[in-house]
């Protein structure tokens, strides 16, 4: 099999997680994306927002992230390094797109955050305040990732309107920054959450513990080696569903470190919006 061969050949589902898009929790072949909802099919995909379609994991990364074939192919390899494929291709990033602010859109953010997430208006003023959290021109959450230095890597795209969607931002880099809600004290727990609002929900049940989202669930985030080797004791918490449970063992499997923290709702924002006790002690296996 050729380079190209191979690149095409990369599962729909991998290049899908990728780009922070998450499978519907009732139909299984269908995906909520930055674009709009994508069905697939094998190796079949359609977007029924665009009526439009295609074969394979070059059409999907061309039609996601709005790149041209050679674009695609570049994206395609970064994402996936670990296949052995013949012949150069020059990596090259897409620059990140960070959608503008929107001051007048803030208010109906706060209301979707307080009245559908059930997340405390001061919190979500003081995320807005350090500029974590703004909205953008669409009324979308827009959760930002931070990397070195805090210099902005990414984002994290929430819709809060009647139609639930999440995305990230074009050339959003997830594996160089991350966003998290640190606790007022220092702490040698981190837990790494899902999504950014699941992160702020597990914070406000854990406020001892730094909640990390991974925007997405990934069992190798680069910068995780560098947590644990500040010997924080490191939790993943990803869903309690069939996708978290196995990315939650793959990652356990690649650092022994790590420990499972299972939701006892299907996420953490469940919890949060129908409390039952929860506690790092007795959910840790």
């Amino acid at each position: 099999m050729d380079a190209i061969a191979e690149l095409r050949a990369i599962p729909l589902q991998s290049v899908l997680l990728e780009t922070g898009a998450h499978r519907d929790r009732y139909d299984k072949a269908k995906w909520h994306t930055a674009k709009g909802a994508i069905s697939i099919t094998g190796v079949q995909f359609i977007n029924w927002n665009h009526g439009a379609g295609g074969g394979g994991a070059i059409d999907l990364a061309m039609h996601l992230n709005d790149l041209d074939f050679k674009a695609a192919l570049n994206w395609l390899r970064h994402r996936f390094p670990s296949r052995d494929y013949s012949g150069p291709l020059p990596a090259r990033r897409p620059s990140l797109t960070l959608p503008p602010p929107d001051s007048r859109k803030l208010s109906a953010v706060k209301h979707y955050l307080v009245h559908h997430r059930a997340i405390p208006l001061p919190r979500i003023e003081s995320l807005a305040a350090c500029g974590s959290l703004y909205a953008d021109a669409r009324g979308n959450a827009v959760f930002l990732l931070l990397g070195k230095e805090n210099r902005t890597v990414g984002a994290e795209l929430r819709g809060t309107g009647p139609v639930p969607w999440r995305g990230m931002a074009p050339g959003s880099h997830k594996d160089l920054g991350y966003f998290s809600v640190r606790p007022h004290l220092s702490t040698a727990a981190v837990i790494l959450c899902e999504s950014a609002i699941d992160a702020i929900s597990c914070s406000l049940l854990h406020p001892e513990a730094l909640c990390i989202s991974t925007s997405g669930a990934r069992p190798c985030p680069r910068w995780l080696p560098t947590l644990l080797s500040q010997s924080h004791l490191v939790y993943c918490a990803f869903d309690a569903d069939p996708t978290g449970d196995a990315t939650a063992r793959q990652m356990i499997a690649l650092f022994p470190a790590v420990r499972r923290l299972r939701p006892t709702e299907h996420d953490w924002n469940d919890i949060l919006r129908r409390p039952l006790p929860s506690t790092l002690a007795s959910s840790h296996a």
